[in-house]
């Protein structure tokens, strides 16, 4: 195991090249722009492929042109290029393209604050694309899981064939922070059809993925971005051929939920106080539990670390004690309307929000939206 001190930006790089990517094509935004230089940097080093793209609308189709050539593809943006990539990410979902990308996120819309932290991508995330879709959304809080993400994200995206999405933010890109880099990590190979005949586009069991024939190759492939068949040719027409194929896209992530879902628990399992969040707010949280527990509360932290697909049993279950649920965010209320579908009728849900300026939230506000909702 190798100890480096890196930022998360240089994290999720790191994780990107230890997974096998060998292709990366981007458009510099803050405050992403160091995951571009570092891998401009280190790719050709170790025979991979780097292009600086015009925008952030050719560089996701680069991405999802080089992974039907079998490159591990990705890309990072932050959030005005990450709305520009929307149109191409729904034809990498409706392709069944494996592919990573890293939105960190800054404070929006538009061009906003764009060296300042936010969390205001979380719904844009799960739905910026137009039609019946889901994708794997994974929030780093550290450096550190910065980089195992992003090695997760390759293995999501190669396994289910489909664009996977890590949800970083400015504090974490650009804090800097010891990250354990492995010394080895496994890299399957991507399936390949056992003969052309094979339909590229079906599988027999809705929970897995069909195995990708890459072009170039010797196999016979259509690709569109139209409804399609299992062996891609077209239909625009027939319910069956459009119901069969959208539901199949959405169940290969929706049926695989307890595999996908990961978060982190801590404190009192007789909770009366949960604080729920993801992402950088994460580190204010913790220290709000242990000042909460050290006056005799019980309280309890529900970290999120997959985004989507939510897995509502979970949720429910860990939540279940909570007289008072505190939700802190950099934005204006986004996770919170998860809490509100999944908490107890009961619970008082507390929002804690902040967003602009760079001014992270606080400790002791957590805490004092905690006892103040649970008097």
């Amino acid at each position: 195991m190798v100890r480096a001190l890196l930022s998360g930006n240089e994290a999720v790089a790191e994780g990107a090249l230890a997974a096998g990517c060998n292709f990366f094509a981007g458009y510099p935004i803050t405050p992403s722009s160091e995951i571009m230089h570092y891998m401009a940097r280190e790719l050709p080093k170790r025979g991979g492929s780097f292009i600086q793209a015009e925008d952030e609308l050719a560089a996701i189709n680069m991405v999802i042109g080089a992974s039907w050539a079998g490159a591990r593809a990705m890309t990072a943006t932050s959030g005005p290029g990450f709305s520009l990539m929307q149109e191409g990410l729904g034809y990498a979902i409706m392709t069944e393209t494996p592919l990573v990308i890293v939105n960190v996120m800054r404070a929006g819309p538009a061009t906003g604050q764009a060296t300042k932290a936010a969390q205001g991508d979380l719904m844009q995330a799960r739905w910026g694309r137009h039609g019946d879709q889901m994708i794997p959304v994974l929030a780093p809080s550290s450096p550190q899981e910065a980089y195992d993400l992003t090695i997760e994200a390759f293995a999501i995206a190669e396994e289910l064939r489909t664009p996977v999405v890590v949800l970083s933010d400015e504090f974490i890109a650009h804090g800097r922070e010891v990250v354990e880099l492995r010394e080895k990590v496994e890299i399957p190979s991507r399936r390949k059809p056992r003969d052309p005949s094979e339909p590229p586009f079906g599988s027999p069991d809705p929970r897995i993925a069909p195995p990708m024939p890459p072009l170039g190759e010797g196999y016979y492939v259509i690709v569109t971005g139209s409804t399609h068949n299992e062996y891609g040719y077209r239909d625009v027409h027939s319910f069956e051929t459009h119901f069969r194929l959208v539901k199949r896209l959405v169940d290969k992530i929706r049926l695989n939920v307890d595999k996908l879902f990961r978060y982190e628990v801590l404190g009192d399992d007789d909770a009366e106080v949960a604080i729920v969040c993801f992402g950088s707010v994460s580190r204010s949280a913790k220290q709000a539990l242990r000042m909460l527990r050290s006056r005799g509360v019980r309280a309890k932290l529900l970290r999120l670390v997959t985004l989507w697909p939510m897995n509502d049993e979970v949720v429910r279950r860990e939540l279940r004690s909570a007289k008072t649920i505190v939700v802190p965010e950099m934005n204006l209320g986004q996770l919170i309307y998860d809490v509100q579908r999944l908490a107890r009728e009961d619970s008082r849900i507390v929002a804690v929000n902040k967003v602009g300026g760079g001014i992270p939230i606080y400790p002791s506000e957590i805490v004092e939206a905690a006892l103040g909702g649970s008097r």
